[in-house]
């Protein structure tokens, strides 16, 4: 997995693998020294015949599948899988990589940040289905995480060319950015509150430590508030309530995804909705409606409990309770950074092209009908059925998701 700055997670994963063992007989000739050879007739010789070709199938990656049936000396007609998401690329560069989508109040604009024109990320926009792209920073240092403020006129973002990771604001438009926070932490990943007042972000102190949620005034530096631990916080599109990642203080400190509540200012009632023992649960994002939250997944750990060393992650999605976890991805490729459009697609970057892109699929339609292969939490293997708008199952079969989804 790319990502742009070292304070982002890089968990490791695993990838089950399969093997196929073919042993084949041989006989020994044994010989014995002044002994004549014994040759056993040819006629006794028993060869066995040629095994028929059948397709040896994995999980989700069942590209040949004999359609009709095995008819001898003909070829098998290949049925390649297909799913019912449409699985569509925004973005197609072919150098560095893009990733941190982001999208305005219309939907139908994103920006990311990028390295396809220079080794450290900068901020871009463009349209969602559109082929240009417009650069919005250009500083040397590295520009990262961008996020629309609610009325579309200004960007936030994380940028460390004041010597460390601060939050900065700039217009659309361009002109100079404005420094929000000026401190010797580390301040990445901003996120606006409902009514662009405020911004919430991670805050690392200098001396090291855990991970904290600061909120600051949007329109300049000085007004700040700690109101707990955790890493990428996101806004909930409506009310007090933030969404973020928290390390786990015993057993494997794995990341699970939490929510927390402003009264008056104040967090309350912190609350843990999506954790596993095995897998890490990191960047957490709303659907626009505040139903739903999708997280990238990954595999920390193997079958005995042992790091892994594999870069595959995928993303998940679930109700905003925590229930009904579902999978968009299939474990082939790194997958990550999830982002919900307004017309309900879920956007994330993933390498299946070969670099970095920005792809989406239908959420509401597509990913909550899939198959919950193994859910990371408990193991399980159970097919979900689709939920409609009004939460009615519209589909109770298991979907096949398509080669390297």
């Amino acid at each position: 997995m790319k990502l742009f700055i070292d304070s982002k997670l890089r968990c490791c994963v695993v990838v089950g693998l399969c093997a196929v063992l073919i042993i084949s007989g041989c006989s020994l000739m044994h010989e014995t020294f002044g002994a004549e050879q014994t040759v056993e007739p040819a006629a006794q010789i028993q060869t066995p015949p040629a095994p028929k070709e059948h397709p040896i199938l994995t999980a989700a990656r069942a590209d040949k599948i004999t359609m009709f049936g095995d008819f001898d000396g003909a070829a098998p007609n290949a049925y390649f899988t297909r799913t019912v998401v449409s699985l569509r690329q925004h973005s197609f560069t072919e150098v560095g990589g893009d990733a941190d989508v982001t999208f305005d109040s219309t939907g139908r604009r994103m920006a990311f940040s990028s390295t396809r024109h220079n080794n450290n990320p900068d901020i871009y926009i463009k349209s969602v289905d559109g082929l240009a792209v417009t650069q919005l920073t250009s500083d040397p240092s590295s520009d990262v995480h961008p996020e629309f403020s609610p009325n579309d006129r200004r960007v936030a973002f994380a940028s460390d060319r004041s010597g460390n990771w601060d939050i900065w604001v700039m217009d659309i438009s361009g002109g100079q950015p404005v420094q929000i926070t000026n401190t010797p932490s580390d301040e990445i990943h901003p996120s606006w509150s409902p009514d662009g007042r405020r911004l919430v972000y991670s805050s690392r102190p200098a001396q090291g430590g855990q991970w904290e949620l600061w909120l600051s005034d949007a329109e300049a530096a000085g007004r700040r508030k700690f109101v707990g631990y955790g890493l990428f916080p996101e806004w909930a599109p409506q009310g007090e309530t933030i969404l973020y990642q928290r390390a786990r203080e015993r057993g494997s400190r794995m990341f699970s995804v939490w929510t927390m509540t402003l009264v008056d200012g104040e967090p309350r009632f912190p609350t843990e909705v999506a954790a596993s023992a095995t897998h890490a649960y990191t960047l957490p994002g709303w659907s626009k409606d505040g139903r739903y939250i999708a997280f990238t997944s990954i595999a920390a750990v193997d079958e005995n409990g042992e790091p892994t060393d594999s870069k595959v992650s995928d993303i998940w999605m679930m109700e905003a309770s925590g229930r009904g976890k579902v999978r968009v991805t299939d474990g082939f490729t790194a997958n990550y950074g999830p982002a919900f459009a307004m017309d309900g697609r879920l956007f994330f970057s993933t390498s299946r092209s070969g670099f970095d892109n920005i792809w989406s699929v239908q959420a509401q339609t597509g990913t909550l009908a899939a198959t919950i292969i193994d859910d990371p939490a408990d193991g399980r293997k159970d097919a979900q059925p689709a939920m409609s708008g009004d939460s009615q199952p519209v589909n109770s079969q298991p979907i096949m998701l398509p080669d390297g989804l």
